[in-house]
């Protein structure tokens, strides 16, 4: 009889994938929570992927374990990750599919139209905004 090897990778996530603003307005366990959203639904982290530990997230980012905890429990709470037993948090498999592009671009709308405001505020043109836009997207338009 020949025995049947199954090797499992795990992928797991570096903890500067998140992109925390520690002077923002908005509380650092909802940026936590709102970038998990945006790159799950954007494909970005697939089902299963392993999320960093809350020790290497509060540590590369130098801040309290118990936030990113938070963080973490929110989105489990929510159906976006799910923890599994002796290995942390993981993307939940139930989350198996991408948003279409609409679904995406109306998690970003409120930010949209927050910078179209402040663009008309300030007398800005839409062309050279949207070119900037474009640069900080990597697209180097």
């Amino acid at each position: 009889m020949t025995a049947c090897l199954c090797i499992v990778v795990m992928i797991h996530m570096n903890a500067s994938v998140f992109s925390i603003q520690p002077t923002s307005a908005e509380p650092i366990y909802r940026q936590i929570v709102e970038q998990l959203r945006r790159l799950i639904a954007g494909g970005q982290i697939a089902p299963g992927q392993l999320l960093p530990s809350v020790r290497d997230v509060a540590g590369f980012h130098a801040i309290n374990p118990m936030t990113v905890s938070r963080a973490y429990g929110m989105a489990e709470a929510e159906g976006l990750l799910e923890r599994l037993r002796g290995k942390g948090m993981a993307v939940a498999a139930t989350h198996d599919k991408t948003l279409s592009q609409t679904q995406r671009m109306a998690l970003i709308e409120e930010l949209l139209i927050e910078v179209a405001r402040q663009a008309k505020e300030l007398e800005l043109p839409a062309v050279p905004v949207l070119q900037h836009l474009g640069k900080l997207m990597g697209q180097g338009r």
